[in-house]
């Protein structure tokens, strides 16, 4: 009756996994001759670890990620896609993250931007950062219809939190003033504050044409480029060719 009564509290104080833990540990007769205090540490460890991966599925769901199983590991360096690995590596330690700063992908369609993107953000959410995948064209949407509905100010606060958003198909097309304006709320939100992985077919020097207007387009591009890292993948075959699936 009082181990029934400690597992109904436990789980009246959302201590599930502890609940549990507990129960096999009655079941158990070798564990009868452990200490109280390894015992205790044994429930309390299965809950701390079941509450992680709870989080970290949050996290990964959240994020919205293209590929959900894309990871660092998982990389392939082919010689004539000229990736270098040690950056990639010393990159997912997420330090750029803890210091503000972006990564720049730049790569033709098909060179496989989205994924390693999505690993550097699958990285960031094992070390328990908040991260959210979008694509422009749907962000820019999104801030649209948010001014219109009068919610365009806490749109803005929501990407201004999460600690590394990723931007995909950067500039695929050119912008107009309005969306620029909006682009430059986002960029300036989080300047020096979090970072912002873009992924783009088109050299730096190329945005300025994309963008337009000229003052936005200094303001913008001032505030990424100076804090940025990098990486061009290069390759004769896009990813797409060398796994026959038709992915970003």
């Amino acid at each position: 009756m009082l181990n029934d009564s400690t597992v109904a509290k436990l789980h009246e104080m959302k201590l599930s996994v502890m609940a549990a833990a507990f129960r096999e540990q009655l079941k158990n007769a070798n564990l009868s001759d452990m200490a109280f205090e390894e015992r205790f540490g044994l429930l309390i460890d299965a809950e701390w670890a079941a509450r992680k991966n709870n989080r970290l599925s949050r996290l990964i769901k959240n994020a919205g990620f293209a590929f959900n199983d894309a990871c660092i590991e998982n990389i392939e360096y082919h010689d004539d896609r000229k990736l270098d690995k040690a950056q990639i590596i010393r990159l997912a330690s997420c330090n750029y993250i803890q210091e503000a700063h972006n990564i720049i992908i730049l790569g033709a369609t098909g060179s496989g931007k989205t994924y390693l993107s999505n690993a550097f953000g699958m990285a960031a959410s094992r070390n328990f950062y908040t991260v959210k995948y979008v694509r422009l064209p749907d962000l820019l949407g999104e801030l649209a219809i948010a001014r219109g509905e009068g919610t365009y100010r806490k749109v803005i606060k929501a990407y201004k939190q999460v600690k590394l958003l990723i931007l995909d198909e950067w500039l695929l097309f050119p912008l107009k003033e309005s969306e620029a304006r909006d682009l430059l709320e986002i960029v300036e939100s989080r300047y020096k504050k979090a970072s912002t992985i873009f992924c783009s077919q088109f050299e730096i020097g190329g945005w300025y044409h994309k963008i337009g207007e000229p003052t936005l387009a200094d303001a913008i591009s001032d505030r990424i480029v100076h804090d940025s890292y990098t990486i061009f993948i290069d390759g004769k075959n896009s990813m797409r060719e060398r796994k026959g699936i038709a992915n970003r």
